[in-house]
């Protein structure tokens, strides 16, 4: 007379017993330690059963919020998982949004429980990365003019007609007040005032949550730009024969970097994201203003290989743009425009991931370089110290990449430790040799990939990492980014990666007991 059990609906070796078996084995207390004692409202759900909700789901290829809801209702393996509740669906976003560093983290713990199974093999790993969609449109990109002048748009609440705007003019000169840093400064900051205030009067916000005033909100700007001009100092990363643009480069990655750190979340409303691009796109000109003045100490000091005093004669002087250059998706502002060979440009990030040869993810991380150049050595040390935290310590044999990721520095820095790279010096799309790249370590790296050791051994590359990739994005049909910002893009790709590994060590487990 008992209703039937759903647990009997399912078969010993689904994978929803491989998810809840694994989620018992992870340690949640950061997500557990978030809720307080006799707070008021409903209880919340439990933590454990959110995880192993989006762990099941991300598995399955679903990562809509709303289809995770339709599905405790439908689907027998999600209400197993769910207990028979049905948590609604702005609970799971909220939940994926407010833990979103813990979440990331269950990655380092579905990869212990892979090395448990004996699944962490770090003889032969690839590295590699592909792009994927960011939640943002191509056509949301905007330069500095554009952005100032949407913004005192916004500020004057009107649609003003192009002829009483603009009256004779050609109607797309910048106005007066924002031709200097001062007047951009002061009309935007008033501009930033004027939208708080309406925003204050139009909807009643608790007081903590209360947008900056006009004088807040300055200051506010002042040591944020503040904070990004100190951290830059691009002389360790240059090496001295690039000139002034290598200086330019090494002092715009050190800004990426550093806001990678800060890991910012996205605005939800659509000005805090117009103010956040524009500045940006200040701090990008104040960053490269700063490696100027930083490279013309340097040239004024340095010396050439011979010894003699570099000189300033015949050097084409530096003349700052009188806005700041480049352009800002206002959608998502860390997100890029990549270009792949053989597919259109898209908005898109660089997911970059380290596999072993049982296919297994090592290491997931998220760039905003659509080139993979300079990034071997950080992924290798990423590699290595995800796979200290789960108890490993040896170091891989070798490590293979494409020709994307030749940098002759850190391709030798890791060959003194111990490591074999492999990585071709020309890429499949080009035919013969690079310019300039004929002998030396390129020929060498050719004459080994040429062997029948090293042809063997960089096949591996193909069979490896590329069939992952094509897993998460064909079968699992994760080709898009759910949510917005670099910090967001991250946390969501380790998902995606640990729920990779938890297929992986779910067809391990059932080929062992079959």
């Amino acid at each position: 007379m008992l209703p039937p059990s759903l647990t009997d609906w399912l078969p010993e070796n689904h994978l929803v017993w491989t998810v809840l078996g694994a989620v018992e084995q992870m340690d949640l207390d950061r997500f557990t330690d978030a809720y307080r004692l006799g707070g008021a409202g409903r209880a919340a759900y439990d933590p454990a059963m959110l995880v192993a909700l989006l762990l099941y789901s991300y598995a399955r290829g679903i990562r809509s919020s709303r289809r995770i809801e339709r599905a405790c209702w439908e689907d027998v393996a999600f209400r197993v998982i769910a207990c028979q509740q049905t948590p609604d669906h702005s609970t799971i976003a909220e939940f994926r949004r407010r833990h979103e560093f813990d979440i990331a983290e269950l990655f380092d713990q579905v990869l212990g429980l892979c090395r448990e199974a004996g699944l962490v093999s770090v003889g032969v790993i690839t590295i590699d990365g592909t792009k994927i969609k960011a939640n943002a449109s191509m056509d949301q990109n905007r330069d500095y003019r554009q952005i100032a002048l949407e913004i005192l748009r916004e500020a004057e609440e009107t649609d003003r007609r192009e002829d009483e705007q603009f009256g004779d003019a050609r109607g797309d000169e910048l106005p007066e007040q924002l031709r200097t840093a001062e007047g951009r400064k002061a009309a935007l900051a008033e501009a930033k005032r004027r939208i708080a205030e309406r925003k204050r009067q139009s909807e009643e916000q608790p007081s903590e949550n209360r947008p900056l005033d006009d004088e807040a909100a300055e200051e506010k700007a002042e040591e944020d730009q503040a904070e990004e001009r100190g951290v830059i100092d691009p002389q360790p990363l240059v090496s001295g024969h690039g000139g002034r643009r290598e200086w330019f480069r090494a002092g715009r990655r050190q800004l990426e970097d550093h806001r990678a750190q800060q890991g910012r979340p996205i605005g939800r409303d659509r000005e805090d994201r117009l103010f956040d691009a524009a500045g940006r796109l200040e701090q990008n000109r104040e960053a490269e203003l700063t490696a100027n003045e930083r490279y013309e100490q340097w040239r004024a000091q340095g010396k050439m290989r011979n010894g003699r005093r570099l000189h300033s004669n015949g050097l084409k002087p530096y003349v700052p743009p009188e806005l700041p250059d480049g352009v800002v998706n206002i959608s998502d502002p860390d997100s890029r425009v990549m270009r792949t060979q053989g597919t259109p440009p898209r908005q898109a990030y660089n997911a970059q991931a380290a596999v072993n040869d049982r296919q297994i993810i090592l290491a997931a991380e998220v760039t905003v370089d659509a080139a993979d150049f300079g990034r071997l050595e950080p992924m290798l040390e990423t590699t290595l110290d995800g796979l200290r935290r789960v108890g490993v310590a040896e170091q891989p044999d070798v490590l293979l990449a494409d020709a994307g990721y030749w940098h002759t520095a850190q391709m030798q820095a890791i060959r003194d430790r111990g490591i074999e790279v492999l990585a071709p010096p020309d890429g499949n799309m080009r035919d013969g040799i690079r310019p300039g790249w004929e002998g030396g370590p390129y020929q060498q790296m050719r004459d080994t990939l040429q062997t029948d050791r090293g042809r063997e051994l960089y096949a591996q590359r193909k069979t490896t990492i590329e069939p992952v990739f094509g897993q998460i994005k064909h079968n699992r049909h994760i080709e898009r980014f759910m949510r917005r910002g670099r910090s967001a893009a991250r946390s969501e790709w380790r998902l995606v990666a640990a729920t990779h590994n938890l297929l992986k060590l779910h067809n391990h487990w059932i080929a062992n007991t079959a």
